[in-house]
């Protein structure tokens, strides 16, 4: 990542990002307005069966999709998600998930992105979809 992403990154989250992702050891990649990838392993983060949890899918999901739109939003501005869906092809239950969100459209007040979620080998785990409403951040 270069320099200007790394600093609105650290701005994203100094302005409330949250702890939940370190909690889940999502760790991003790579992170641009229009993708960002990360990964976040499966250990630690599976329902009483030893499979993925579904919800993990879909925090990784808007974590990703979320970075994207605050790097869209621009300084400033922050990005808040309204909508999110997401569909659940396959279990994994070792490793690491990798996670890459694709921005769909990005205007002034909306962006929306796609986040497909793999597993090891490949195989497509979850497709999700994250709408975020961007606005002015508060004053102060």
């Amino acid at each position: 990542m270069d320099a200007e992403t790394t600093g609105s990154l650290e701005a994203f989250f100094a302005r409330g990002g949250g702890d939940l992702g370190d909690k889940m050891g999502i760790e991003i990649l790579e992170a641009s307005p229009d993708r960002v990838v990360g990964k976040m392993p499966v250990k630690g983060n599976t329902q009483p069966y030893g499979l993925l949890h579904g919800g993990a899918s879909v925090v990784l999901a808007e974590t990703l999709g979320s970075v994207g739109s605050a790097l869209h939003a621009g300084e400033g501005r922050i990005a808040v998600g309204i909508e999110i869906s997401a569909t659940h092809h396959r279990s994994a239950t070792e490793g690491f998930v990798i996670g890459v969100a694709t921005k769909v459209h990005g205007g002034r007040s909306l962006a929306t992105y796609e986040i497909v979620i793999t597993d090891d080998a490949g195989r497509r785990v979850c497709t999700s979809r994250l709408s975020c409403m961007l606005r002015d951040a508060p004053k102060g």
